[in-house]
């Protein structure tokens, strides 16, 4: 008989007596025909139950979830305290145009000199960035249309490689070449829509683009599901003059940390070719990193923002539950998932981000989001609040790194922060993490079951890939009171990490536990299942999705091999201009350090 455990009630525990527990996962590693075997094993009726539960007990889930009573009540989606007001920053209306919101965060930047970014002497260089494309557009060094025809050239080159790599799922020449005369024709008139108009963005394939269709990256959900418009937040980013080039490449549904796609082909990380993007935003990542796109949309339910752009050497951001509208994304009802920007920097985070930004009304109504803030980077006070920030690190879990090269280069930035700034380090313990990761599993899978299940149920199903059937299987072997479970697990997280903000401003640790995996050459065609893979790649992330909390990853440097370094920043809730203030001064402080990809477009060409 299993003996049963039993939590002591949030509010009691010794927070100074936990003691981390290094977290591993245990599962085979899987591709070719030994993938198709698990599959078919996992999905048959006995013998599947059987693996999935001795799966589960091997990792502790049948103990955190089953044998473990938890006193709390369930958290079924986040519930936040109301928040304090940032320090030194412009409040907006969330119900405010997003042109006049984007033009609102251009006024935070610091001053913008054309002369450096254009001169000779470009030692420094690493990406154009939106300011630079709208001084090219507007002293006629260049037009949206002469960079739509770059880009396009160098799209239906990725789409004809073999192996087939492509960034764009879905991609017309001809509706990027009107959206680009539109544009360049406002700019011979003497004006323009925001800052972002001639911008090329790119939206991933589970977040809707008319006249496109919404796979998700699959073969066949775009038949089940029809597209008649943009999603919320698309529809921002055209009446800012954005031009959208098309549906960006992914892990199918979202439900992988590599990117590996091997019905569209696998897009690889334009720092090294043979290395995975990470996911599941893959293509997002891959077109900002390569220069094709200033900036790009995806979603994060499990770091799906944050890993890609860590391991593809970008700036990822992650919103607080319900700051982005979420109308016409697949994904518009779950508890985890938020839709966000991936930019080459920090200040065009920030510009894609005011334009996107804004509530749904019934957000408003159940969440009382605090007002959308931008940090004012141009302030003379901006050095004094930097010097009054506190950086929470739990240093054990910090260090709980694949390589110590990436939690040793992360530490350097902070000394780096608080020898530069003024900014202090404190040490912080957040308990639970393995239970954290429970309830985080059971919810995100829960909810994509939830949202695939008809499908599955009229034989689509059969149509995904293997690794997508595996995480189903394990999905579906998860009772009702496992998910009630994981939500009483929530709210105990949440009260750690509200105890956790009340002594620090901010959370900091790696962005990912590893640099960008190898790709094995069998999984481009029947793809890979690595669950140890997965559990480094979301080890720090996760906590973003299950809270809801604000989290940003940005690039600091390289390890060895010369594979992009991630920090990430978690904020409190509705704390977005807070961590977008402390990664820009990551950004200055490591410039030197980043390096231009090995693959990379320079398409505004007027160098």
């Amino acid at each position: 008989m299993v003996k049963k455990r039993v939590m002591l009630p949030v509010e009691e525990v010794d927070i100074s007596a936990v003691k981390y527990q290094p977290q591993a996962i245990s599962a085979p590693h899987l591709t070719g025909f030994a993938l198709k075997l698990f599959t078919w094993l996992v999905e048959a009726p006995l013998i599947g139950s059987v693996i999935l539960s001795v799966l589960k007990k091997q990792n502790g889930y049948t103990q955190l979830l089953r044998n473990t009573v938890i006193p709390e009540k369930p958290m079924f989606r986040p519930e936040f305290p109301l928040q304090e007001k940032e320090p030194a920053v412009v409040v907006l209306d969330d119900d405010g145009e997003p042109a006049v919101r984007v033009e609102t965060a251009l006024g935070c930047l610091g001053s913008y000199d054309s002369s450096q970014r254009f001169s000779e002497d470009s030692s420094k260089f690493l990406y154009w960035t939106i300011r630079d494309f709208a001084h090219a557009y507007r002293s006629k060094l260049t037009t949206p249309s002469a960079v739509a025809e770059h880009i396009i050239s160098i799209v239906e080159e990725y789409n004809n490689k073999k192996p087939p790599m492509p960034l764009l799922i879905t991609f017309s020449p001809e509706e990027v070449r009107k959206q680009a005369a539109a544009s360049t024709q406002r700019f011979e008139e003497g004006y323009s829509l925001s800052i972002l108009d001639g911008i090329f963005m790119a939206i991933k394939d589970d977040i809707d683009c008319y006249p496109y269709t919404s796979r998700s990256a699959t073969s066949w959900y775009h038949e089940v599901r029809d597209v008649n418009k943009d999603a919320v937040c698309v529809s921002r980013l055209r009446n800012c003059g954005v031009i959208l080039i098309g549906k960006a490449n992914m892990h199918e549904l979202g439900m992988g940390t590599t990117g590996n796609n091997p019905i569209y082909g696998t897009v690889r990380n334009p720092h090294s070719s043979d290395r995975y993007t990470g996911g599941s935003s893959s293509g997002p990542a891959a077109l900002v990193a390569s220069g094709i796109c200033s900036a790009a949309v995806g979603t994060d339910g499990g770091g799906s923002v944050r890993i890609p752009s860590s391991l593809c050497g970008i700036v990822g951001l992650k919103t607080t539950y319900g700051r982005i509208n979420m109308t016409g994304s697949v994904c518009d009802c779950g508890t985890v998932e938020v839709a966000s920007p991936l930019a080459a920097t920090v200040e065009d985070a920030i510009l894609v981000y005011a334009a996107l930004a804004g509530s749904s009304l019934g957000d408003k109504i159940s969440l009382r989001p605090s007002p959308i803030c931008f940090p004012k980077l141009s302030a003379l006070d901006n050095s004094d609040v930097l010097q009054s920030l506190r950086l929470g690190k739990y240093t054990e879990w910090f260090n709980d790194v694949y390589s110590t090269e990436i939690s040793t280069k992360c530490e350097d930035v902070l000394n780096r922060l608080s020898e530069t700034f003024g900014c202090s380090t404190v040490e912080i313990i957040l308990p639970e993490q393995q239970e954290m990761q429970a309830a985080h599993v059971v919810s995100i899978g829960s909810e994509s079951l939830c949202a695939l299940n008809p499908d599955c149920e009229d034989g689509r199903g059969s149509e995904l890939t293997l690794d997508t059937r595996v995480s189903l299987a394990l999905f579906r072997s998860f009772s009702a009171a496992d998910y009630v479970a994981a939500q009483c697990l929530r709210r105990r997280i949440m009260y750690y990490f509200m105890e956790a903000f009340k002594k620090v401003d901010v959370i900091v640790t790696p962005t990912t536990g590893m640099t960008a995996p190898k790709i094995s050459p069998s999984s481009l065609i029947n793809g890979e299942s690595n669950y140890e893979v997965a559990g480094y790649l979301m080890r720090f992330v996760l906590v973003g999705n299950l809270l809801g909390l604000p989290a940003i990853s940005v690039p600091i440097g390289h390890d060895k091999e010369g594979l992009p370094i991630g920090l990430q920043i978690i904020g409190h809730p509705w704390g977005e201009a807070t961590i977008l203030r402390i990664a820009h001064a990551v950004e200055e402080l490591c410039s030197g350090s980043r390096k231009r990809p090995a693959t990379f477009y320079d398409v505004l060409k007027v160098k």
